[in-house]
């Protein structure tokens, strides 16, 4: 059997992350919850597998989807799946050394993903985005002006120190942290298309290493597919032109 993954259908959100790597991985995988509820998929066949419902007696449960299943093992957290996930698909270097500075790099990208939702909920989740508009442009001020540029400027780092000069983040093959940050980079274009220019503007290293895996071949096909979600304001990135600037 391949791999299930459970995220919510509507969105690339932190799920992304991981359909990147199945998909340069070339796994065999189910995206359940995008799956006919008659053919045992949709939101309620994610949400009865999350709860346990469908699980054996020792199941773990996931605090939230993103959760991938392989057999009887239930995986959640992004940076947790992709550790899984890394090894299995060739994604990950075969040294320790490789492999936990890979998941530091997903750790990250992890704090970024975090810090570019809070700028449109700096408050509240569950309130909307209108209930906390000044408190949105006091956070996305300073995540333009100072946290975004900080983030790229240490990948940019990490790439020119890489010892292999690859281009890469990690050794002298892709790996699931290219991804993400070609991921990353993606979503924070969307949701802001001119900060974001202006940082990749003195990230040159960054700028290809997106270039490079957005033509990697499944990697195109993926994203010219309609398995590629588009980006939306129900996401994590969302594009608010007054958050902007």
């Amino acid at each position: 059997m391949g791999y299930e993954l459970h995220y919510w259908p509507m969105i690339q959100g932190r799920g992304e992350f991981v359909r990147l790597a199945l998909e340069q991985g070339g796994a065999d995988y189910v995206d359940v919850a995008r799956e006919p509820s008659e053919d045992g998929g949709g939101i309620d066949a994610m949400v009865a597998r999350m709860s346990g419902e469908s699980g054996s007696e020792n199941f773990r449960p996931p605090f939230a989807p993103p959760f991938l299943v392989d057999g009887d093992l239930v995986i959640g957290q992004t940076a947790n799946i992709l550790l899984y996930l890394g090894p299995r698909l060739g994604l990950v270097g075969t040294s320790e050394a490789d492999r936990i500075w890979t998941h530091q790099i997903q750790l990250t990208i992890a704090d970024v993903v975090l810090e570019a939702h809070d700028t449109h909920h700096p408050i509240a989740v569950m309130d909307y985005y209108e209930e906390q508009r000044p408190e949105a442009a006091k956070r996305a001020r300073d995540f333009r002006e100072n946290r975004m540029p900080k983030y790229l400027g240490w990948f940019e780092r990490v790439l020119a120190r890489n010892p292999a000069g690859s281009g890469r983040l990690v050794g002298d093959a892709v790996s699931y942290a290219d991804l993400s940050l070609f991921q990353l980079v993606d979503g924070l274009r969307y949701a802001f298309p001119k900060a974001s220019e202006r940082v990749l503007a003195g990230t040159p290293r960054l700028t290809a290493l997106v270039q490079n895996v957005g033509r990697l071949p499944r990697i195109a096909a993926y994203l010219a597919s309609e398995r590629r979600i588009a980006f939306n304001e129900q996401g994590i990135f969302r594009r608010y032109p007054e958050l902007d600037g």
